[in-house]
């Protein structure tokens, strides 16, 4: 017997129940082309401010005439200026002081007695060793600054103010060559000193007073021989030549003084003693000191600064 398979109704039942609830399959759509972004613009950045290169400066003309200047201005050690050890200066308001120092070496710079330091500055502090110290006491104390470069070679400047004055020094270093001593005489002060003297004596014709320091100059090259009464410098006011001599100026034979005219003819000229000065009542560009006979001690003062003198008889 041959029997038939046919589906069961429970199983065609189910299948057509799953038919009609499960989902279909939803297509996948095709793919859409993006749209075209136009990219941003991007953002503008000022461009940055240029920088000029280094400006590559020029010494201007007034930087050669500062530089002459400064050579003018500069005192230089001389072997008349020396008293033992000492290096004195006549001191002038903007004068530049030539000192030269030494490693292991101190330099004493001595103010006048009785003058107070104020301050001191150094263009270089580091490689110089400077302090100040003091000697004497009541109206002669005395304020001493000592200086010792820590090598040669070395160049720099010291400036120093007192309750009187100001000093403007250039230091120099060398391997051996140390001045041990620098001090000022003042001849502002000595002139003063010469009015009262010659006021007091009444037998010379006082001074006119009321000089400022600026009228005095001090710019006279002192050559010639060396004999004991050699002056140490010569200076004036625009109106009178004063000769400066040393202390022993007394006790010796004084030299008479001789003005040199432009044709080379000596003239004998009148003058006065007071102290140790020769005061002159005129100017003059060379005069001598004349001493002896056949073998005659000549010392020549030339004025030295190129500027016609400004007042009083000169030649």
């Amino acid at each position: 017997m041959i029997r038939h398979l046919l589906p069961m109704p429970g199983l065609m039942l189910g299948a057509a129940a799953y038919a009609q609830t499960a989902p279909l399959p939803t297509p996948t759509p095709a793919a859409t082309p993006p749209a075209h972004v136009a990219a941003p613009a991007p953002t503008r950045i000022s461009d940055p401010v240029p920088v000029a290169p280094p400006r590559t400066y020029r010494l201007p003309a007034a930087a050669g005439r500062v530089a002459q200047a400064n050579r003018n201005a500069t005192r230089e050690p001389s072997a008349a200026g020396y008293r033992n050890a000492v290096q004195i200066y006549p001191y002038a308001e903007g004068a530049l002081y030539r000192v030269f120092a030494a490693p292991e070496r101190v330099t004493d710079i001595a103010l006048q007695p009785g003058e107070a330091l104020v301050a001191i500055a150094a263009g270089d502090s580091t490689r110089w060793t400077i302090g100040d110290t003091s000697s004497g006491r009541g109206e002669g104390k005395r304020t001493h600054i000592l200086l010792k470069p820590f090598s040669a070679g070395l160049a720099t400047n010291l400036v120093v103010t007192t309750d009187r004055r100001s000093y403007h020094l250039e230091l120099a270093s060398t391997q051996a060559t140390a001045m041990a001593a620098v001090s000022w005489i003042y001849p502002a002060d000595t002139l003063i000193a010469l009015r009262r003297e010659a006021a007091a004596a009444e037998a010379a014709r006082p001074v006119a007073a009321g000089v400022p320091l600026e009228a005095l100059r001090f710019a006279y090259r002192i050559s010639g021989d060396h004999p004991a009464w050699r002056p140490l410098r010569a200076f004036d006011d625009g109106r009178q030549t004063f000769i400066e001599f040393p202390a022993g100026i007394a006790q010796d034979e004084a030299p008479p003084l001789f003005v040199i005219g432009p044709d080379g003819t000596a003239e004998l000229v009148n003058y006065r003693m007071a102290g140790r000065f020769y005061i002159v009542d005129r100017l003059f560009a060379v005069a001598e000191l004349r001493l002896g006979g056949k073998k005659q001690r000549i010392v020549r003062i030339a004025r030295d600064d190129g500027r016609e003198p400004r007042g009083g008889r000169h030649d």
